[in-house]
């Protein structure tokens, strides 16, 4: 069992110990480097700049959502939008491997301009457990680079530091629980929608997402109370059309699959099991007001052998 005060004493003495100078600090919105973000900040104070890039593939409501908690928590902080630097870069990929290495390789393209901007000369990450493990850090084979790990160009300027690295997902929720961060802030990937969309990567599919992903999390938060909401929940946009009927003509539309799994600490899961009824209502009211999706599909699948996201 993982003795919260005594993690907390370690890692802010990492950070005091090999920050030297400045540091930036790669902020997603998710859950593991918002904690990390707090967890810099009481170490390092205005030393660290936490950097939340828009990449054009964030949930609706993100920057916003990250803004107030910087600003909740007195953190200095920057937003840059960069979204057309990595949709233009995805252009034409489909292949879920070399989709992470671009989206690391533009992640830290961007840090570097900032960090020389700022005087920093290290990266801080919200790097987990799960991520170098499945990464290919262990024993066992890549399952798939994560852009914060396997997903990083092999040179890069700055340092990196990883407070995080060797705590597991429930870990980090009783750490976030600990410091009073919001309980609802959904784990999500830092590549965010790219890894989502099955296949090439553009602005129309990612905006189709968008609007999806926010209906499913809406409808989940007013099903299930904190206690016994679904560990993670979320859609992904299919390479998949069929035929199908909006009002009285003829449709040929696009596809998503609604995933929910429930997990411990991300590294098996078992997937959610939700009435009928939500289902239907989920399913009905994107088809209702996605005009693009005419086919709702459920994952009803493990990890393993499936992982908790598709790509």
């Amino acid at each position: 069992m993982l003795s919260v005060d005594k993690f907390l004493d370690s890692a802010i003495k990492e950070i005091k110990e090999k920050l030297t100078g400045k540091g930036i600090l790669a902020c997603s919105g998710g859950q593991d480097s918002t904690l990390l973000a707090v967890i810099a900040n009481k170490a390092a104070g205005d030393r660290i700049l936490s950097v939340f890039i828009d990449t054009g593939l964030v949930r609706e409501g993100e920057k916003e959502r990250v803004r107030e908690i910087f600003e909740r928590y007195s953190l200095n902080y920057r937003i840059i939008d960069a979204s057309d630097e990595f949709l233009s870069a995805l252009s034409g990929i489909t292949d879920p491997e070399r989709k992470r290495k671009i989206i690391g390789a533009k992640f830290i393209d961007v840090f570097e301009r900032v960090a020389t901007e700022f005087g920093a000369e290290t990266l801080l990450q919200g790097t987990i457990a799960p991520d170098w493990i499945e990464s290919g850090g262990s024993v066992r084979d890549t399952i798939k680079s994560h852009h914060n790990v396997g997903g990083l160009p092999e040179v890069m300027h700055l340092k990196l530091l990883e407070p995080l690295r060797d705590l597991y997902k429930d870990e980090v929720r009783m750490v976030s629980e600990y410091l009073k961060l919001p309980s609802d802030i959904q784990p999500f990937p830092g590549p965010g929608l790219a890894v989502r969309i099955i296949g090439e990567v553009t602005k129309e599919k990612a905006d189709t997402l968008r609007k999806v992903t926010s209906i499913l999390e809406e409808k989940v938060r007013e099903k299930f109370p904190m206690e016994v909401r679904p560990w993670q929940y979320f859609a992904v946009l299919l390479p998949v059309q069929s035929t199908g009927i909006h009002g009285d003509k003829r449709s040929y539309g696009k596809t998503v699959c609604i995933r929910m799994i429930d997990t411990n600490d991300g590294m098996s899961g078992t997937f959610s099991k939700p009435d009928w009824e939500f289902l239907e209502d989920v399913s009905t009211s994107i088809t209702n007001e996605v005009g693009e999706i005419n086919r709702v599909v459920y994952d009803i699948t493990d990890k393993p052998p499936a992982t908790i996201e598709w790509e």
